[in-house]
């Protein structure tokens, strides 16, 4: 599944991916980078990151309304590329590789005015 959401990017980004998965692979399951436990700590203690969403010529924009640390920016040409973006953009504000996605559980909030929160 991971494959498929990054078939469509740069070789350098599935190099990425790859090099992520075989570090979770070598590290098991017995630790975590530390950016997922702080990702986890930052949705306990502020809540969900809203998302303000504009159009850029042929691609959507989403910029975050309420971050803490700053701002992450994502983009796409589709609501489907935006929201995988986004869930990256956020992965990457914590320094969590892509292959801890699953373990991010990172999931989009429509009824809190297009927020992202972790399960």
């Amino acid at each position: 599944m991971l494959w498929q959401e990054n078939k469509s990017k740069s070789p350098m980004n599935i190099f990425k991916v790859a090099k992520d998965r075989v570090g979770k692979f070598i590290l098991g399951t017995s630790t975590v980078p530390s950016g997922l436990l702080d990702l986890h700590r930052y949705f306990k203690n502020f809540g969900p990151i809203r998302f303000e969403h504009h159009r850029e010529g042929d691609t959507l924009v989403s910029v975050s309304a309420n971050f803490t640390y700053g701002s992450i920016v994502a983009h796409g040409r589709t609501p489907e590329e935006l929201d995988r973006s986004v869930k990256d953009g956020i992965l990457t504000a914590f320094s969590v590789p892509s292959a801890y996605a699953p373990e991010a559980a990172i999931r989009r909030e429509t009824d809190r005015g297009e927020a992202y929160a972790a399960a």
